[in-house]
């Protein structure tokens, strides 16, 4: 009887174990149902608050030593012009764009190529749909790897800093 009794309780103890490493189950992480990764952009959906979101995108770019440029409130642009241009639908709960440069990567690019100009500022948006509460995406554009190997070289990490920047806000 003691046996069985310690048989059953390693196997709880397994079952425990296993549950807890299982994705989703990590009490800080929140779960990111959907990622669309295209030649131009990047898109994540999380299922969040949105004001958490949006802190966790600003806290992000902060934590890199870079300050927001500005911030550009589309969703109230396009409710506020809603009637001036005949509109019937109102699209986002809250939609807004985050601007913002890395002295250091623009430098780089724009040595590497004056006309690299042209990629800054990087832009974060962060958006809920009013068909879908809850869900909170992430967009950004994604830079064109052109030019010399060194344009190539330091638009790549534009880009690794705007995925690196996503990452962790959602993490």
């Amino acid at each position: 009887m003691k046996n069985l009794f310690l048989l059953f309780a390693a196997l709880g103890l397994i079952s425990l174990t296993a549950c807890a490493g299982e994705p989703g189950n990590e009490p800080d992480k929140k779960p990111v149902n959907e990622t669309v990764d295209v030649d131009y952009k990047t898109t994540r959906m999380v299922k969040d608050d949105y004001l958490f979101v949006v802190d966790s995108i600003k806290g992000a770019i902060g934590d890199r030593g870079i300050k927001i440029n500005g911030v550009n409130f589309i969703g109230k642009m396009l409710r506020r012009t809603a009637d001036a241009v005949g509109a019937t639908k109102d699209i986002y709960k809250h939609g807004q764009a985050y601007n913002f440069c890395s002295s250091t990567l623009s430098r780089a690019t724009m040595e590497a190529d004056p006309h690299n100009i042209a990629f800054c500022p990087y832009i974060i948006t962060i958006y809920e749909l009013n068909d879908e509460p809850g869900n909170i995406y992430i967009t950004y554009r994604k830079p064109l790897l052109v030019g010399s190997e060194a344009s190539k070289e330091s638009l790549k990490a534009i880009g690794d800093l705007l995925d690196g920047i996503v990452n962790d806000a959602i993490n």
